[in-house]
C-alpha cells in the first residue's frame, strides 16, 4: 500500500479511497495507493508552511542543505535497484532503462548539493561611499510539485533537488499512474536529515489532489510539467494569488538531417530520438525532415529498422522497448495513427498492436513511421506521445528551418549534417530550448532545460533551475546614516 506522507507521517486518506496502479506490461496489479481527498491536500500544504515559517529548514545554512543533499545521492545510489525495479513496474519500461534514469537522479542532487554549497550573497557596486549594497537569495516558500508519469522520479528529482537546496518546503503530487518511486523517495528524504513537515506526499487525480496545488494561496510557486492544456490551465488558476509558475509542457521537437550527414549515425539516432520509451518522452524526436535528395534511402532503412524493433516487459532481457502507459493512452494512439493516414498520411511501418501471444495483455504499439507528412497536419502539429514518427522532406537551409520552427511548441531539437558551420547557422535560428548537433537525447543536470513558445516557461536544471526556486532580496545598508536634506523643515 502506497499511503500519503504529511509531516513525516505515512497516513491514510480521509475518504477510505484507493487506487490499483497497473503494470503497463501484462495489466496486472502492482499496489494499491491512497486517494488524497481535498482535505488531506490542505493538511500537507499546512503542514509545509508551518515547516516554512518555523524552521529549521528554510533558515538553515546553504552548507548544511548541501550535505543534505550529497547524503541523499548516497542512499539513492545503496538503493538503487529498488528504486529502478518499482520505476519498471510502474512505468513498463525496461529495467536497464530505469536504472540509467536513477544515475541520472543521483547525479541531479549532486550537481544542485554542489550549486548551493558555492553560492553567496553578491555585492553590488553602487558607487556611493559608506553604502554596502548585497543581492540575497532566499527560498521562495512553499511549493506544488506536479509531476508525469513518464519518468516519475527523474522529473520529481528536477524539481526537488533545486527546491530543497533553495531552502523551499513542498508538497509533490506524482501521476496518479506511477507514484512508488516518489513515495519511496519520502523516506529517503528523512533518513537523509530533511525535517518532517518539509517534504509532504498527495497521491490522485490532478483534479482533486492536484488542483489546490496551483490556486492555494499558501502555496507559493507551482511547478508542473505534463500536457499543454492542465499547463494552461494551471496558470490560469495560479494567477488568482500571483504565484510564481513554472511549466514544461511537451513539444513536437524536429530531428532534421542534410544529405551531408553521417548516414549510420542519423539513421540509428532517428529510432532512438523517437522510439526510446517507446515515444514517450517530451523531447522525442517526433518530426523527421530529411532532405529530399536522401529521403528514400533514409526513409526506408528507418523505416526497415523500426519494424524490428522488439517489444517487451522490463523482464525481458531481450526486449529493445516496453508497452505505453495505460489502455487508454494506447488507443489514443491507434486513433492518432488513423486520422495521419486520413490526412494523407502513408504508413510504411508498425500502425499496428504487435501479434506475439506473450505481449497481449499488456498495452503495446509497434513503432510507426508515417511517410509523406507536410506542417499543415494535424499529426505533424500535435503530439501522439507515442512511438510515431512523422517524416517531411525539405530542399534548402531556408526551407528547413521554416518547417522546424512551424510549430506552437519549442522543446528541443536536432540537425545532422558534417558541416559544423552550417549547424551552428541552423540551430541558432531555431525557436526550441535545446538544440542537438549530430547527437539525440543527452542532458545534464549543469545545463538548463526548458522549453519556448506553448512548451513553457523558467528553466530546470542548471543555475537558473535553482534560481527558480529563490527569491532575489536587495539589501542597502548606509554604514554612516544623516539627514538627507530634501525637505529642511523651515517654515516658508
Amino acid at each position: 500500500m502506497i499511503d500519503l506522507f504529511i509531516n513525516g507521517k505515512r497516513l491514510k486518506s480521509s475518504s477510505g479511497e484507493t487506487r490499483n496502479i497497473i503494470h503497463p506490461a501484462d495489466g496486472s496489479i502492482v499496489e494499491v495507493a491512497q486517494e488524497a481527498t481535498n482535505g488531506d491536500v490542505e493538511k500537507a500544504i499546512k503542514s509545509a508552511q508551518l515547516a516554512f515559517e518555523t524552521g529549521p529548514w528554510s533558515k538553515t545554512t546553504n552548507a548544511h542543505r548541501s550535505s543534505v543533499l550529497k547524503r541523499i545521492a548516497e542512499l539513492l545510489e545503496r538503493d538503487k535497484a529498488s528504486f529502478a525495479k518499482a520505476e519498471s513496474k510502474d512505468t513498463g519500461k525496461r529495467f536497464i532503462e530505469a536504472e540509467y534514469d536513477m544515475d541520472d537522479v543521483i547525479k541531479v542532487f549532486k550537481y544542485f548539493a554542489e550549486l548551493i554549497s558555492q553560492q553567496t550573497n553578491r555585492k553590488v557596486n553602487v558607487d556611493r561611499e559608506n553604502v554596502e549594497s548585497t543581492i540575497h537569495y532566499e527560498p521562495v516558500g512553499v511549493v506544488g510539485l506536479i509531476t508525469p508519469w513518464n519518468y516519475p522520479l527523474l522529473q520529481a528529482s528536477w524539481k526537488i533537488a533545486p527546491a530543497l537546496a533553495a531552502g523551499c518546503t513542498f508538497v509533490i503530487k506524482p501521476s496518479e499512474l506511477t507514484p512508488s518511486t516518489t513515495s519511496l523517495l519520502m523516506d529517503t528524504l528523512t533518513e537523509a536529515g530533511v525535517p518532517d513537515g518539509v517534504h509532504n506526499l498527495v497521491l490522485g487525480s490532478g483534479a482533486v489532489a492536484g488542483s489546490p496545488l496551483s490556486s492555494h494561496p499558501d502555496i507559493d510557486m507551482v511547478s508542473f510539467t505534463g500536457g499543454l492544456i492542465t499547463g494552461k490551465k494551471i496558470m490560469a488558476a495560479a494567477s488568482e494569488t500571483v504565484k510564481k509558475v513554472a511549466l514544461e509542457l511537451g513539444g513536437k521537437n524536429p530531428n532534421i538531417v542534410f544529405a551531408d550527414a553521417d548516414m549510420d549515425a542519423a539513421i540509428d539516432n532517428a529510432l532512438t530520438a523517437v522510439f526510446l520509451h517507446s515515444g514517450q518522452v517530451c523531447s522525442a524526436g517526433a518530426r523527421l525532415l530529411v532532405e529530399k535528395s536522401i529521403h528514400d534511402k533514409f526513409v526506408n532503412e528507418v523505416a526497415r529498422r523500426a519494424d524490428l524493433i522488439r517489444l517487451g516487459s522490463p523482464e525481458d532481457s531481450f526486449a529493445e522497448t516496453g508497452a505505453l502507459i495505460s489502455a487508454a493512452h494506447r488507443d489514443k494512439v491507434e486513433k492518432y495513427v488513423a486520422n495521419a493516414i486520413s490526412e494523407g498520411a502513408k504508413l510504411i511501418a508498425g500502425g499496428k498492436r504487435p501479434t506475439e501471444s506473450h505481449l497481449q495483455n499488456g498495452f503495446y504499439y509497434r513503432p510507426t513511421v508515417l511517410d509523406n507528412c507536410n506542417s499543415k497536419m494535424q499529426c505533424v502539429q500535435d503530439e501522439s506521445f507515442g512511438p510515431v514518427l512523422t517524416v517531411e522532406t525539405f530542399e534548402t537551409e531556408a526551407e528547413v528551418i521554416a518547417l522546424a520552427n512551424d510549430t506552437i511548441y519549442g522543446l528541443a531539437g536536432a540537425v545532422w549534417t558534417k558541416d559544423i558551420d552550417k549547424a551552428q547557422r541552423v540551430a541558432n535560428q531555431l525557436r526550441h530550448g535545446t538544440i542537438w548537433i549530430n547527437d539525440y537525447h543527452p542532458y545534464v543536470p549543469q545545463a538548463e532545460w526548458g522549453g519556448f513558445k506553448q512548451s513553457g516557461f523558467g528553466r530546470e536544471l542548471g543555475p537558473m533551475g535553482l534560481a527558480e526556486y529563490q527569491e532575489a532580496k536587495h539589501v542597502w545598508q548606509n554604514l554612516k546614516p544623516g539627514p538627507s536634506n530634501w525637505f529642511d523643515g523651515k517654515e516658508q
